[in-house]
């Protein structure tokens, strides 16, 4: 079979892969290890895009073992790759295919059992119906179905964050302007009273250790980040299939972050701050 075919399925397996692992070098070596499974079976497969899609989804089952294993020595608070614009991750036509892609719903997914984040990824991100993951996991439906409904509530619990770009945007800059007059305030009154700031440093550059909990506590720490970059360059840009913002210090990016809004009062819910210039680098080397 034509190699063009694996080709037209990789930025969706890219996808797939980058939700279940939260690191763009680890999905592209998951899908690299599909390739060459692919190469020696690919006359004998009749259906090549559920083939593909349940060897990547096992490959990352396994995977996440070892990767949580790595994680769990990680200094700090750890949070997901960004991944530049340019990136093919799969399907973005609908709210629940970019919640996936946030740096802040891909950090809760590590609650999940590979199981579970496989149930959620396959049926919220790719459209799959119970049936048909289900039958990709080798599951009972009932299974299925009892892992999306845990999966939805550690990942969403009763809220529902704002998905329009636009209105995101505009909630943003709302945020950045309250942040760059360093108005506490201000500030204040844009945060849900149970906000939540996540910033990963990796333990190279200064971050916060543990997540910083409360509307005061993360008005007060989005204030000295702000403070830290009165001489950077920030901008307003898509991270992750949504906006973000980007801290450029002398050209060099420093800091990543994407607000989560809830969707019914605007307040900012959860903030992730990738700081970790390794992680940086991903966006950089794009």
């Amino acid at each position: 079979m034509s190699p063009d075919v694996f080709e037209a399925e990789r930025g969706r397996l890219t996808g797939l892969a980058y939700r279940m692992l939260g690191e763009l070098h680890e999905a592209q070596d998951v899908v690299q290890d599909a390739w060459l499974r692919w190469s020696g079976a690919a006359d004998e497969v009749r259906d090549p895009s559920a083939w593909l899609t349940r060897v990547v989804v096992n490959l990352c089952r396994n995977r996440l073992t070892s990767v949580r294993a790595r994680r769990t020595e990680y200094v700090g608070p750890w949070l997901p790759e960004p991944v530049a614009p340019s990136t093919d991750l799969g399907p973005l036509d609908t709210a629940e295919q970019r919640e996936t892609l946030s740096l802040g719903v891909l950090q809760l997914m590590e609650s999940l059992s590979p199981a579970e984040r496989a149930v959620f990824v396959l049926h919220e991100a790719f459209g799959h119906p119970h049936a048909e993951v289900a039958t990709l996991l080798d599951l009972p439906e009932a299974t299925v179905r009892q892992h999306l409904h845990r999966a939805r509530d550690r990942v969403r619990g009763r809220r529902r964050f704002e998905a329009d770009p636009d209105r995101t945007a505009d909630l943003l800059a709302r945020f950045l302007a309250a942040a760059a007059g360093q108005d506490l305030g201000a500030l204040e009154q844009l945060l849900a009273d149970d906000a939540v700031a996540v910033s990963d440093g990796g333990g190279v550059v200064s971050a916060a250790r543990r997540p910083v909990e409360g509307r005061e506590r993360v008005a007060r720490f989005v204030a000295g980040l702000a403070r830290q970059a009165a001489a950077a360059t920030i901008e307003v840009g898509p991270v992750n299939g949504a906006p973000g913002v980007l801290v450029r210090v002398d050209g060099t990016l420093t800091v990543v972050m994407q607000a989560d809004f809830d969707a019914d009062t605007g307040w900012l819910v959860r903030l992730a701050a990738q700081l970790n210039p390794g992680k940086l680098a991903v966006v950089e080397a794009a």
